[in-house]
């Protein structure tokens, strides 16, 4: 098996949206994925949100590996939301005494302790600024992929029709 990949919540939804945008960039890598053997993850964090609006059912489940959140991953989320909350609050942000860990932190996490992760696939650009920030102060393991870039580009394949 190649490298894995921890996919968030918005994969999903645009995975599983025909009428979404980001649905035939989330199907390429879909097929990409299965096709040239990566391991496709899915977070029970990410899980419990798909789930707000949508049924567990419906997730390709069969494909994916699951990953509970588990005790090394709530170490790491606290080292990487202490960075992101200090960030923002050197920027003046308002940052609330009750700290609340944010989902995509916690998924950082995992995609940082677990071995066999070595990409984390998302949508969210407010996401990819906080892996920025990581990497400036922390270097997490894994590398962000960017769902608005066709899975084409970013593995420097021609886009030839199906």
């Amino acid at each position: 098996m190649r490298d894995g990949v921890l996919c968030d919540t918005s994969f999903f939804i645009r995975l599983l949206d025909k009428t979404d945008p980001l649905h035939v960039n989330a199907k390429g890598y879909f097929r990409y994925f299965t096709e040239n053997d990566f391991g496709l993850f899915i977070s029970t964090i990410a899980i419990a949100e798909y789930c707000v609006r949508g049924d567990i059912h419906e997730l390709p489940l069969k494909n994916l590996q699951i990953v509970p959140f588990n005790l090394n991953h709530a170490q790491r989320t606290g080292e990487f939301a202490k960075i992101a909350y200090e960030a923002r609050k050197s920027n003046n942000l308002i940052v609330s005494e009750r700290i609340l860990i944010p989902n995509d932190t916690k998924m950082f996490a995992q995609a940082d302790c677990e071995r066999a992760i070595a990409f984390y696939l998302s949508s969210d650009t407010d996401s990819q600024k906080i892996h920025e920030l990581l990497k400036e102060k922390s270097m997490p393991k894994f590398q962000f992929m960017d769902l608005n870039i066709p899975h084409s580009q970013k593995f420097g394949l021609l886009g030839l029709p199906e």
